[in-house]
Order: structure tokens, then C-alpha cells, then sequence
């Protein structure tokens, strides 16, 4: 019995130390991974955030374009009045000065 013991504890001792090698390298291995797990939320969220910037920017530079084009056709109708208007851009008819 008595030998039994020792042999026993002697064989647990290793086994234990094994155990808490993998143990720890299972640890190491688990916490790289949550590292880059944590990482690649990080970068996730960052283009996120990237994306939602950009698309922000193109709806205003399309608000921005839409009031620039009304714009035109504003000053584009007036000077198309101002033309027609002045003598100076009418037509000439020779048929009607010929009456």
C-alpha cells in the first residue's frame, strides 16, 4: 500500500505539471485569439464608422450638386430673357424690313 502511494503521487506529479503546460498553452492560445478577435472588432467598427463618414459626405455633395443644378437653370432662364429682351441679340428678319 504504501508503495502504491508513492508510485502514485509520483505519477500524478508529472501528469498535473502536464496538465497545467497545456492548460496554460490552451490559456496563451485563447488569449491570442481574443486578441485578434477584439482587433478585428476594433477594425470592423472603425470602417464602420469610415462608411457611414463617406456616405454622410456623398449625400451632401448630391444636395449640394441638386441646388448647384436648379441654380443653373435659374441664372441659365434669366440670361434667356435678358437675351431675348435686348435688341442688341434679337434676329434679324429681312423678309419684314422688306415690307
Amino acid at each position: 500500500e504504501h508503495r502504491s502511494g508513492i508510485l502514485s503521487s509520483k505519477v500524478e506529479r508529472p501528469y498535473s505539471t502536464m496538465m497545467n503546460a497545456d492548460m496554460d498553452a490552451v490559456e496563451a492560445e485563447n488569449q491570442v485569439e481574443l486578441e485578434e478577435k477584439t482587433r478585428l472588432i476594433n477594425q470592423v467598427l472603425e470602417l464602420q464608422h469610415t462608411l457611414e463618414d463617406l456616405s454622410a459626405r456623398v449625400d451632401a455633395v448630391k444636395e449640394e450638386n441638386l441646388k448647384l443644378k436648379s441654380e443653373n437653370q435659374v441664372l441659365g432662364q434669366y440670361i434667356e430673357n435678358l437675351m431675348s429682351a435686348s435688341s442688341v441679340f434679337q434676329t434679324t428678319d429681312t423678309k419684314s424690313k422688306r415690307k
